[in-house]
């Protein structure tokens, strides 16, 4: 059987795809995607492939599981590029006058010689590089996204060294009532009542998990993971739960705006900087190329008569 996959998602003939994981501090980028004029994730990365293939153009460019927002951080981003042939090779030959070294992966040299123009940034960390299938996709591969969110109460630890990735918070907060309502939210759901509205772009999504605990220093942490979000989509649900914990919002109102799909006054979209992207899952290799063609279809909820009997049923 003949397997459709769109060009753009696998690598160019004769290209080498990479994979690459990396960390980073947030607080002074101006999110992940590139902008004139400003700072960003992809930006410094991309202007270090330009660096270490700056005789081999064209230059790279990044594709990423996650467009985090500005001053959200990453610990386990993922993103991808391809390198042609011949620049490929000019990264693992081995350069005249350097002596008898013995020769490396790809991956590897990617590593050293990405993270050797990096090291001059420390708020960006590269974790692994390595070679993937031509069929992956660093976003539409992914089956889920992990984030986490952090609030110090009056009840937690308030940590200066913790300050930039943590939101303080000046009243107290009711865990049981958080965490009863962040499951009204688990499913798959219009959310566009927690989502900045983009032209073109679906608002369904699929939240797999989504729980509120208290770390052993008291620190509410909210931990979410779905198949994807939308634009300010995490922030909007942690705003939510944080109005059900200050006793401002009911919490079985949370789910009813899946179907009323418009925000209300009564909460409103957290602090970026306590946001941190945790982890993104992939499948096996043999699934990649047809995971990514099947999040590339527009996702539809079940008609409205099966809603209702959903419903029903609960």
């Amino acid at each position: 059987m003949n397997l459709f996959v769109p060009r753009a998602a696998n690598a160019a003939l004769g290209s080498t795809r990479i994979r690459l994981d990396l960390a980073y501090d947030g607080t002074d980028f101006t999110g992940w995607a590139r902008q004139p004029g400003f700072r960003t994730v992809q930006a410094d990365i991309e202007n270090g492939l330009a660096g270490i293939l700056q005789s081999f153009p064209p230059h790279p460019t990044l594709i990423v599981a996650g467009r985090t927002d500005a001053g959200v951080h990453a610990r386990g981003q993922v993103a991808h590029f391809d390198l042609t042939a011949e620049q490929a090779h000019s990264l693992v030959r081995i350069q005249r006058g350097t002596g008898n070294r013995p020769p490396v992966d790809l991956g590897t040299a990617v590593l050293r010689r990405l993270g050797g123009i990096l090291v001059t940034k420390p708020d960006v960390v590269l974790r692994r590089a390595t070679v993937v299938p031509g069929g992956f996709d660093a976003r539409f591969s992914a089956l889920w996204r992990r984030y986490e969110y952090r609030i110090a109460d009056p009840l937690a630890l308030h940590d200066p060294q913790q300050r930039l990735r943590t939101t303080w918070h000046p009243f107290r907060l009711d865990l049981e009532a958080m965490d009863a309502a962040a499951a009204t939210l688990v499913g798959l759901h219009d959310f566009a009542a927690y989502c900045k509205p983009r032209p073109g772009a679906t608002t369904i999504r699929t939240v797999q998990q989504f729980r509120w605990t208290r770390d052993d220093d008291g620190l509410l942490i909210a931990t979410i993971t779905a198949d994807a979000f939308c634009h300010s989509m995490v922030r909007a649900m942690v705003g939510a739960c944080v109005a059900v914990g200050e006793g401002r919002l009911d919490g079985s109102t949370l789910a009813h705006l899946h179907f009323d799909k418009h925000r209300i006054s009564e909460f409103k979209v957290m602090q970026a900087h306590g946001l941190t992207l945790i982890d993104v899952g992939y499948p096996d290799d043999a699934s990649l190329a047809q995971r990514a063609v099947d999040t590339r279809n527009r996702r539809s909820l079940p008609a409205v008569a099966e809603v209702a009997s959903m419903l029903a049923s609960d």
